[in-house]
């Protein structure tokens, strides 16, 4: 059964949600692959492919955002620059029972820069603050973000901490980091998920500087064995690709990170 006809399930689960993650993923994520994920954790939290805000204004609503409550925890990622539309497809995505609104700054496509969304928003922290603050006045939920460690020529320590520090002071306080920067020109979205070098150090300084703020690990984590070190230092880790394409690591993910052995 769907969520959007039900009342919305709460979350419960008493462990950090964010300590585990499968990422956001287009074409992936849809409610197929997470309810195939839940069967082997039961205290993951899942995302959403990212839905844009027009879509869930003009959309079909329940074919974009319905889910099975045996799914949750789900976090909902939508894209988009507009404050109130995307603070009005935040609430609508809140009724709808997702335990957290997520704002995609990371995703370096054509289609979705042609929007003003995805990852050439870190060149306007100011815009993403404003939407941040716009989303988190409409829903009781979370409000996160998930950004790279920079874009093009803007891709130095300062500049990734600027665009923090500006969408921090707008109230958001998670952060999903994916560890490359993305190139906006000259390479595929595929390319940006390979080409550009991992650099965790960057995540791992944002996190010492900013010990008040949720900061999540994503980008080339192949194996739970890669990603448990990093969370010594940071407060969870998120994996996209070897969650779908070796799934079934995420059966010993209840055990390793959450501690439940049942």
């Amino acid at each position: 059964m769907d969520a959007g006809s039900l009342e919305a399930a709460p979350n419960t689960m008493p462990y950090p949600p964010h300590r585990f993650s499968v990422a956001p993923m287009m074409d992936w994520t849809d409610r197929h692959c997470r309810f195939f994920h839940r069967l082997m954790t039961r205290h993951a939290l899942l995302y959403t492919e990212m839905v844009t805000a027009e879509a869930v204004l003009h959309g079909d609503r329940d074919r974009l955002l319905g889910f099975d409550t045996r799914e949750q925890p789900v976090a909902l990622q939508l894209g988009g620059s507009d404050p109130a539309k995307l603070a009005e497809a935040a609430a609508i995505g809140a009724d709808y029972g997702y335990v957290e609104v997520n704002l995609n700054v990371g995703c370096p496509s054509d289609r979705v820069q042609e929007g003003r969304f995805g990852a050439c928003l870190m060149a306007e922290p100011d815009l993403v603050a404003r939407c941040v603050a716009a989303m988190q006045a409409r829903v009781s939920v979370p409000v996160t973000v998930k950004c790279r460690i920079g874009i093009d020529d803007q891709d130095s320590e300062a500049d990734f901490e600027r665009f923090v520090t500006k969408v921090a002071e707008a109230g958001c306080t998670h952060f999903m980091v994916h560890a490359r920067k993305a190139w906006l020109q000259g390479l595929s979205p595929k390319e940006n998920r390979e080409i550009p070098p991992l650099d965790y150090a960057r995540v791992h300084r944002l996190k010492a500087a900013h010990p008040e703020l949720t900061v999540i690990l994503n980008g080339g984590i192949g194996a739970l064995d890669d990603g448990v070190p990093h969370l010594t230092d940071l407060d969870g880790i998120a994996l996209g690709r070897a969650a779908y394409q070796t799934p079934y690591l995420l059966a010993e993910v209840d055990a390793r990170i959450f501690g439940d052995a049942h």
